[in-house]
């Protein structure tokens, strides 16, 4: 007997079977992430978000699974279809609500379908891909999306759904003894500019520390949160997690969050959280109050690369975007996502629209590593 059924809240799931499922400790993808950002307000349907995740039962057993939200909106996914969007409703149609099959404001690759391991994995992913374009049919939806998705759920994506890929920059520790030993393999002009940011922020007076989530107090975490509420105040955007996110955050996922922090006396005035599992630390969130030059570069890159380094981590990803990333020591990668539009002629008019600008994608790609911050030895 196998059930496919779709759920409002990630709480209709059992937090050890749902966990059971992921293919690594990707924290964004455990149940306590996502039942955090329901449980304190952040998925709500004025934000554009509303919890429908999928679930498949065989004989009463959850076989798989994948998080999935109807949005009212684009906003929160960093895989940008304004443009789409606007033509479709120029045409007349109603783009949103749509379907998004991903982790909310994390621009972060992971597994987006959950089918545990075995010989009917990829069967079981291409149920679920099934499911959500079903889904999308029989509620009259315009699309349905898969973002950031692993290589290994790209397969079960059929002709349907069309490719996209993007770019970010992510940070690949090659056996580093420390971080004057990345420093080394750095060129020359690179070094130096790493080098005077440091000085910079050095010469501050502040105090610069790391600590993990289970050590901050409740205090600590507003006042980290009041930071994180300055960055989006400053450029006039919403900020959508809430202060209890992060303190739930701390006490859910005790030290795989980790906060890079600069204080003055007693205050924190300026912080970037960062996320991580066994083998990959994720930078995610940053705010300040103070005006200091190189203080940005050192608590959400720098510090983050010694963290890692000192760790033993295999990777930084440090967020979406930002070719200034280059220069710090950050490569380009590929991530992907898979997009179903139900009208046919939209989904031809977008494809050609792809095809071109993955034309432009590879050469850009291309340009970027013809730039790398390397010397030729490494």
């Amino acid at each position: 007997m196998i059930s496919i059924d779709f759920h409002d809240s990630i709480a209709a799931l059992p937090a050890s079977e749902w966990d059971a499922l992921r293919p690594d400790d990707n924290p964004f993808l455990s149940h306590a992430f996502l039942y955090a950002l329901e449980a304190t307000g952040c998925i709500r349907d004025d934000y554009g978000w509303r919890a429908h995740h999928i679930a498949v039962h065989e004989n009463g057993k959850l076989v798989a699974a994948a998080p999935l939200y109807i949005k009212g909106n684009s906003h929160g996914e960093f895989v940008f279809d304004w443009s789409w969007a606007d033509a479709w409703e120029r045409a007349g149609g109603d783009y949103y609500p749509k379907l998004l099959n991903a982790v909310p404001y994390s621009p972060v690759t992971g597994a987006r379908l959950l089918v545990g391991e075995g010989a009917e994995a990829s069967q079981r992913r291409r149920a679920l891909t099934a499911a959500m374009r079903a889904q999308a049919d029989r509620y009259n939806l315009s699309s349905a999306h898969a973002n950031f998705l692993i290589e290994a759920d790209l397969p079960a994506f059929d002709e349907h759904w069309l490719p996209r890929s993007d770019i970010q920059f992510h940070w690949p520790n090659r056996g580093y003894t420390d971080f004057g030993d990345f420093l080394a393999a750095l060129n020359h002009k690179k070094r130096k500019n790493i080098r005077n940011e440091r000085a910079q922020v050095m010469r501050s007076g502040l105090r610069l520390d790391m600590r993990g989530g289970d050590t901050l107090d409740v205090e600590q975490w507003r006042q980290i949160h009041r930071l994180y509420l300055s960055t989006f105040d400053n450029k006039g955007n919403h900020a959508a997690l809430t202060e209890d996110f992060f303190i739930a955050l701390g006490r859910s996922l005790g030290d795989r969050v980790q906060v890079s922090m600069a204080r003055h006396g007693a205050s924190i005035v300026a912080m970037a959280m960062f996320v991580r599992s066994s083998d990959t630390l994720y930078g995610r969130y940053w705010g300040a109050s103070v005006d200091v030059p190189g203080l940005h570069f050192e608590l959400c890159y720098y510090q983050g690369i010694a963290y890692a380094i000192d760790q033993g981590l295999q990777r930084f990803e440090p967020g979406a975007q930002g070719e200034h990333k280059l220069a710090r020591g950050f490569l380009p990668v590929r991530t992907h996502s898979r997009h179903y539009l139900a009208d046919n002629g939209f989904r031809d008019a977008v494809r050609r629209a792809l095809e071109r600008e993955a034309l432009h994608m590879d050469a850009y790609a291309q340009d970027l590593l013809e730039h790398s911050p390397y010397a030729e030895r490494s």
